[in-house]
Formats: structure tokens, sequence, C-alpha cells
């Protein structure tokens, strides 16, 4: 007795296999790149708002991983300055970043960096505008340098006042000049009137001794 073998048709059995290489071939990019997306943000991504808000926040489509270093927000100014105010925080899905309290208008520019609840890094970057600023104006700083009017030495006057003297340094020379030569004649004077005195006490000692020698001698 024979066995008949039934053989299943080639055609629809390569044609399940080609379908299912297809779907894991389509399948498998799609959900390695399913990581958490950014679904808002305030202030919103091209939005225009009157002034710097004090935070900025990101809202995800999923629960973040909140690790050291695995969530990082930068917001610059116009002039490429940043104007965050300390670290980010991450509280579930929603990000807020400290913003500074004086800032200039303009169009500010936004980089984000998150770690997706699959373990996988995403990140970002948005602009917003910002038409007022909240910049304190500038105060003038007194200068520490004196002043030319200050440091210059007084000038002497061009003409003299009555009772004035407009060069008081040569008078104070000619008053000890005429000092100096009151003492000097005084002290000449002195030793002229010493000397004469002197000359009249020795001639009237020497006088006596010669009229006795011209008298004659008794015998």
């Amino acid at each position: 007795m024979k066995t008949t073998v039934r053989r299943l048709p080639t055609a629809p059995i390569a044609l399940a296999a080609a379908l299912l290489t297809a779907f894991l071939v389509l399948f498998a990019p799609l959900s390695a790149s399913a990581h958490d997306s950014l679904l808002a943000s305030s202030p919103e991504a091209d939005s225009t708002v009157d002034v710097l808000p004090d935070e900025l926040t990101l809202t995800f489509s999923a629960k973040l991983i909140d690790e050291t270093g695995a969530t990082e927000v930068v917001v610059t100014d116009p002039s490429g300055g940043s104007v965050t105010d300390g670290a980010a925080t991450v509280e579930g899905a929603i990000v807020t970043q400290p913003l500074a309290a004086e800032a200039p208008a303009g169009v500010y520019h936004v980089i984000w960096k998150v770690v997706s609840s699959d373990g996988h890094p995403t990140s970002g970057e948005f602009d917003f505008t910002v038409t007022t600023s909240t910049e304190a104006a500038p105060t003038a700083e007194p200068s520490g340098e004196p002043t030319a009017t200050a440091t210059a030495a007084p000038e002497p006057s061009a003409t003299a006042g009555p009772g004035t003297d407009a060069t008081p340094a040569p008078v104070e020379e000619d008053s000890s000049a005429s000092t100096a030569m009151i003492w000097v004649l005084g002290i000449l004077g002195a030793l002229v009137i010493a000397g004469i005195v002197v000359w009249l006490v020795v001639r009237g000692r020497r006088d006596p001794a010669s009229t006795d020698s011209d008298l004659p001698s008794e015998r």
C-alpha cells in the first residue's frame, strides 16, 4: 500500500515570509526612533513675548530619566550671552529652567538635551522673541581720579591789590639780607668803639711816664 505525502503550496509560504521580513525591516527603525519628544514649551517655539519670563518650561511625551548631567538647557540672549540662572530641574515629563531677572529685548535661542525614558539621549533647539528689555539703566559712577582744578597749584596774581605784595619770596630775601647787614654793622661799630677805648687807655698809661722823663733832674 502506497502512502501519499501532501505538499503545501510554496507560493503562499514565500509570500508570508516576505511580508514578515518587510514588517521587521520597517518596524525596527520605527521602534528605535520612538524616543520621548517635546510636546510643548513656554515660551513656545517661534513665539513673541513681552519680557523674558522667570523660567522656561519644556513638556515631553513621557517621564524623563532624571540623572546628574542628563538634562541640559541653555538659553542665550541676542548677543549670545547666557541668561540661565541655575540648573534645570526635572519633574516627570516637565523640565524647568530658571532664567535671569534682567534681560535685553531681541531673539533668544534655546538648546535642550534630555535622556528619554528608554535611556536614549535626545536634543533639540528653537527660538523665541522678547519685545521689551528688563535691564536696569546704567548709573554714572564717580571717578576716583582727582580733577585738574583740585590738584593744580595756585598761580600768582598778575596784579597786586592795595596793601599786598605780588612777589612775597623776594621780600623775605631782602628782609633777611637787611637783618644780616644790621648785625654786621653793629658788630663792626662795637669793635671800632672797643678799639678806640683800648687805644685811649693805653695812651693814658703811657703819657705820665713820658712826662716824668722829660722833667730836669735835681742835683
